[in-house]
C-alpha cells in the first residue's frame, strides 16, 4: 500500500506539472490497474512462502504491468487536460485556476480581456485595480476574496465606473475552492453589462407600467367577495378624496362610496341584477362627501380556490359632461355671435351661393332672408364691379392670401359701400351645426370645390363718419393750439399798445388836439383784446373765476338782456326746469355763451320766429357719441337753446366751431362766437352738442356737469377801483419782462405812481439782483414765459431767499397754465393786455396787503 501511495502522488506531481506548463490540472484517481496491483501482490505472497521463482516471476510481471498502466494514464492525462485546456479557452466568460499562493495554473484569454490583465500583474490585482474606483465594488470585493481564501464559494456583481465618457460596465465574479487542492482557486468573471441593462430596461418599464396603472387618467380597483378593496389606484383615490392606504387598508367598502348602492346584490356587485360583467353609470361619493358620474366596467372572477374577486375600470364623466355643457354654451354663444354681431356675416358655399347670413348683414343690404338665401353672392354686388370681386373671392377661395380688405359696393335693399373681409372655410357648416354634405375640403385653385367662404362686412359710412369726426377732433385741437400761441403774442403787443396810449393820456387831456386820436387807438387795441380773449377761450387757456351758481338766476337776470337783442319780431320763450342742481362755472363766461347763442339763432331768423331756452336735469347712463364728442356717464344740467330759423347745412356742422368760420355776408361777423361758445364750455368741463335741419331751425345743448360738493361763497372777480381813486404808493418793486415795449412801460407806469422800479430782462439778472439788493425789494413782478429761467422757477429760488416776499405774475396765456409747474402758489396774477390803471390798481393791493 505504500508503494500505491507513491505512485499516486507521483502521478498527482506529473499532472500538476503538466498544467502548470498550459494544460489542465487534471488528477489520475486511477493510476494503479487492478490487474496489476492483484499480479503484485501474488508474486509477493508467493515469494514469501517459499516459492521464490514464481513469486519473483509474478512480482516482476506486476510492476511491470504497472509501468505499463502508468505510462497510458499519463499519455491520456495529457490528452484530457489539452482537451479540456482548449474548451476553456474557448469559452466567452473568464477563467482562471490559482494555487494556494495565488499563482496562475490556469487562465484563458477572455480572463485577461474582463480582467484587464497586464504583465508582469497577479490576476487577483488586475480585478481590484478594475474595481477600485468605485468604492463599494472595491469594497464587495475584497469581502469576496476573504470569503474565498477561508474556503468558502461566494460570488458578486460589481460594476466598473464609467470612464471618457463611455457607460459603466458589470463583472460577475465567481470564486470556487478547488476540491482535493487545498489553497487552489477557480475563478470565473463574466461580462452583464448587457444583462444588467437589460434588467435595467425591465425594471424601467416594469415603473412605467405601474406608474401608468396608478396614474391612469380612469380609476382601477379590485375588490374581495365581501366588498373590501383589494387595490385601489392612486386616480380613484384622488376622484374619491383619499389615499390608495385609506381604501386598501380600512374598513372602507364598495358600497359605501356608491351613492346608491344597489339593494338585492352581493357585497362586490355595482347594479342590482349583479352578474359576471357589469357595466354602467353611477354616482360615486367621496370621503369628502364629492359627489361624481362615473361609468364603470367590472368583471367578477371566481377563483379556484373558491374566493372571488373583481376587476373594475372607472371613467370619471364630470370632465364630459362639463365638456358636453360648454360645448353647448360654446355653440350658443356663435349662435349668438354669428346673430347679434354688429357688422354682417355671410356664409358662401363652393358653388358661390349665399347659404346663411346673420341679422346685421339683412340689415345692411335692406332685404328680408327669403330674398338672399340661396342667391348667389354675386347679385349682391353692383355690376360694374362685380366681375372684379368674383375674381378675388375666387383667388380667396383658391388659397390666395386674403389679409386685404375689399371695398365693395352693395345692391340689395339699398346700394352702400361695405369693406370686405373673405376667408376660406373648408367644407362649410351651418350655423345649427349641421354640415351641407357637399365638398371634400379641397382646394383646387380654380373654383375651390369643396371650400366655402365666410364674409364679414363692415358698413364704410360709418367708419368715414368717425374718420371725419376724429380728423375733426384733431383739427380743432391745432387749431386751438394755433390760437392759444397767437393769442399770447398778441396780448405782448397790446400790452404795449394800451399801455403806451395811457402814457401818452397822461399828458393829453380832453380838449387835446392829440386826445381824439390815441383814445381812437386805445379803443381799437381794447377790440383787439377781446378778440384776443375769445381765442383764448377757444383754445381753452383764458383765466377762468368759477363759483357755484344756480342757472336758473343766471338765465334770470339775462331775460331782459336776451329780449332787447332778439328785437320785437322774435318770440322769446324761457323753460326753467325744476330742482336744477348747482354748476360751478365762471358766471361772466356763462353769460357770454348764452349771449352768443342767443344772437346766432337771431340771425338766423331774420324773418321773425321763436327762440325758446330750456333747462333740464339730464342723466347720462352709458357714455353717448354726439358727433365728434363723446358725452362720459354722469349727471348734467342741460341748457337747451332752440331756434326756428333756417338751420345749419350739414356738410357745414362740423366746422362752425372754428375760429373765424362764418355762413353770414362779410362784415356781418367775426367767425368767433360759436367757436367761443365751445371753448368756455369745453374749458369748464362741459359739452356743446347741435342739431338742425335746413329749414326748420337748429338745437344747441350745453352740458354742464353737476356740482357736487358743498356750496361755498366764492368771491367774484375783483372789484373795480372806482374813479379818481387814489393809486400812488411807495417802495421798491423788481419788473421782470422779456418783452422790451412790456417791460418800459410798466417800469414808467410804476415810477409815475411813486414806485422804485428795478427792472431785468430775464430771471438771472433778476436773481442777481435780488441777492444783491433782496433785503430793500418790496415786490416781485414777473413775466411767465421766459427764455432760460421762466417765472416760476424764479418765483421758486426767491422764496427760498425771502420766504415774506409777494409776487405778482403777468402773461399773456392763462392762470391755470401754472398749476402745471410744482411747487408754485399763484397767489396773484394780472393777465395781459394790461392797463395802466389795472396795474397800479393790482400792485397798490399787493403791497397794501402784504403791509
Amino acid at each position: 500500500m505504500d508503494d500505491t501511495t507513491s505512485l499516486s502522488d507521483s502521478a498527482r506531481n506529473a499532472v500538476n506539472r503538466k498544467a502548470s506548463s498550459g494544460g489542465v490540472l487534471m488528477l489520475v484517481q486511477y493510476a494503479l490497474a487492478p490487474a496489476g496491483l492483484l499480479v503484485l501482490a501474488a508474486g509477493l505472497l508467493l515469494e514469501r512462502d517459499a516459492v521464490g521463482w514464481l513469486g519473483a516471476a509474478l512480482v516482476a510481471l506486476g510492476v511491470a504491468l504497472l509501468i505499463a498502466r502508468s505510462v497510458s494514464v499519463v499519455r491520456r492525462s495529457a490528452h484530457i487536460g489539452a482537451l479540456l485546456g482548449g474548451a476553456l479557452e474557448g469559452m466567452p466568460a473568464g477563467q482562471l485556476v490559482c494555487d494556494g499562493t495565488d499563482d496562475v495554473v490556469f487562465v484563458n484569454a477572455a480572463f485577461r480581456e474582463l480582467a484587464g490583465w497586464r504583465r508582469g500583474e497577479r490576476p487577483l490585482d488586475a480585478l481590484a485595480r478594475q474595481f477600485s474606483g468605485d468604492p463599494d465594488s472595491a469594497r464587495e470585493f475584497r469581502r469576496l476574496r476573504e470569503r474565498v481564501r477561508a474556503g468558502g464559494a461566494a460570488s458578486a456583481e460589481l460594476a466598473i465606473p464609467a470612464l471618457d465618457g463611455h457607460p459603466p460596465e458589470w463583472r460577475k465574479v465567481q470564486g470556487q475552492p478547488v476540491a482535493g487542492f487545498p489553497g487552489s482557486v477557480h475563478w470565473r468573471i463574466e461580462d452583464i453589462t448587457a444583462r444588467r441593462e437589460l434588467e435595467h430596461v425591465m425594471l424601467r418599464e416594469q415603473a412605467k407600467l405601474a406608474d401608468f396603472m396608478e396614474h391612469a387618467p380612469v380609476g382601477f380597483f379590485s375588490v374581495d367577495q365581501n366588498g373590501h378593496f383589494l387595490f385601489v389606484n392612486a386616480t380613484l383615490a384622488q376622484w374619491l378624496e383619499a389615499a390608495p392606504g385609506d381604501l386598501t387598508d380600512g374598513e372602507a367598502r364598495l358600497h359605501g362610496i356608491l351613492a346608491a348602492p344597489p339593494v338585492s346584490a352581493a357585497p362586490y356587485d355595482l347594479f342590482d341584477n349583479g352578474g359576471g360583467e357589469q357595466r354602467g353609470e353611477l354616482t360615486m361619493v367621496g370621503l369628502g362627501s364629492r359627489r361624481f358620474q362615473v361609468a364603470v366596467a367590472q368583471s367578477v372572477v371566481h377563483a379556484d380556490d373558491g374566493t372571488i374577486h373583481t376587476r373594475s375600470v372607472v371613467r370619471d364623466l364630470s370632465p364630459e359632461r362639463e365638456w358636453q355643457e360648454a360645448l353647448r354654451q360654446s355653440e350658443q354663444r356663435f349662435q349668438r355671435f354669428f346673430e347679434d354681431a354688429p357688422i354682417g356675416i355671410a356664409l358662401v358655399d363652393e358653388t358661390g351661393q349665399l347659404t346663411e347670413c346673420n341679422e346685421a348683414f339683412l340689415a345692411l343690404i335692406g332685404s328680408e332672408t327669403g330674398s338672399v338665401i340661396n342667391r348667389p353672392m354675386a347679385d349682391l354686388i353692383v355690376p360694374v364691379e362685380r366681375e372684379a370681386v368674383i375674381a378675388r373671392l375666387r383667388a380667396v377661395q383658391g388659397g390666395a392670401d386674403p389679409a386685404h380688405p375689399l371695398e365693395v359696393r352693395l345692391s340689395g335693399g339699398r346700394e352702400l359701400t361695405a369693406q370686405l373681409y373673405a376667408r376660406r372655410l373648408a367644407n362649410p357648416v351651418r350655423t345649427d351645426g349641421r354640415g351641407d354634405g357637399r365638398g371634400d375640403g379641397r382646394a383646387d385653385g380654380g373654383r375651390g370645390d369643396g371650400v366655402g367662404l365666410i364674409l364679414h362686412f363692415i358698413d364704410m359710412t360709418e367708419r368715414k363718419s368717425l374718420e371725419a369726426q376724429f380728423a375733426q377732433s384733431q383739427k380743432m385741437q391745432a387749431v386751438g393750439q394755433l390760437a392759444g400761441g397767437v393769442a399770447h403774442d398778441f396780448n405782448n403787443l397790446l400790452t404795449a399798445m394800451i399801455g403806451f396810449c395811457d402814457l401818452l393820456l397822461l399828458r393829453h387831456k380832453p380838449g387835446d388836439q392829440s386826445f381824439s386820436d390815441i383814445m381812437q387807438i386805445k379803443q381799437n387795441a381794447n377790440r383787439a383784446a377781446n378778440l384776443v380773449r375769445q381765442l383764448l377761450a377757444f383754445s381753452r387757456q383764458q383765466t377762468l373765476q368759477p363759483r357755484v351758481i344756480n342757472v336758473t338766476d343766471v338765465l334770470a337776470e339775462l331775460a331782459n338782456l336776451l329780449r332787447r337783442l332778439i328785437g320785437e319780431n322774435i318770440e322769446l320763450k324761457m323753460i326753467h326746469g325744476r330742482d336744477l342742481g348747482l354748476v360751478k362755472v365762471d358766471q361772466n363766461q356763462l353769460e357770454q355763451v348764452i349771449i352768443n347763442l342767443v344772437v346766432n339763432a337771431r340771425d338766423a331768423m331774420a324773418g321773425g320766429g321763436k327762440l325758446i331756452v330750456n333747462t333740464t336735469n339730464y342723466v347720462v347712463s352709458q357714455p353717448e357719441r354726439r358727433e365728434h364728442e363723446t358725452v362720459p356717464a354722469g349727471s348734467y344740467v342741460s341748457i337747451e337753446v332752440i331756434d326756428t330759423g333756417c338751420g345749419i347745412a350739414r356738410e357745414n356742422l362740423q366746422r362752425i366751431f372754428e375760429p373765424f368760420y362764418t355762413t353770414k355776408e362779410v362784415g356781418s361777423g367775426t367767425g368767433l362766437g360759436l367757436s367761443t361758445v365751445y371753448g368756455i364750455v369745453r374749458q369748464t368741463g362741459g359739452f356743446v352738442l347741435v342739431d338742425s335741419a335746413v329749414g326748420e331751425g337748429t338745437t344747441f345743448t350745453i352740458l354742464l356737469p353737476h356740482h357736487q360738493g358743498e356750496l361755498r361763497p366764492v368771491d367774484t372777480a375783483e372789484p373795480r377801483e372806482r374813479r379818481g381813486s387814489d393809486l400812488t404808493g411807495t417802495g421798491i418793486i423788481l419788473l421782470v419782462e422779456d418783452e422790451d415795449a412790456v417791460r418800459v412801460f410798466s417800469a414808467r407806469a410804476l415810477r409815475n405812481k411813486g414806485y422804485q422800479v428795478l427792472e431785468a430782462k430775464n430771471g438771472e439778472a433778476a436773481l442777481q439782483q435780488i441777492e444783491t439788493n433782496g433785503a430793500s425789494i418790496d415786490l416781485l413782478i414777473t413775466d411767465v414765459v421766459m427764455p432760460q429761467m421762466d417765472g416760476p422757477t424764479l418765483a421758486r429760488h426767491v422764496r427760498r431767499l425771502r420766504p415774506e416776499m409777494r409776487v405778482i405774475f403777468i402773461s399773456g396765456y392763462a392762470e391755470d397754465r401754472l398749476g402745471e409747474i410744482d411747487g408754485v402758489e399763484v397767489a396773484h396774477f394780472l393777465p395781459k393786455p394790461f392797463s395802466l390803471k389795472q396795474l397800479a390798481s393790482k400792485v397798490k393791493e399787493v403791497i397794501r396787503d402784504g403791509r
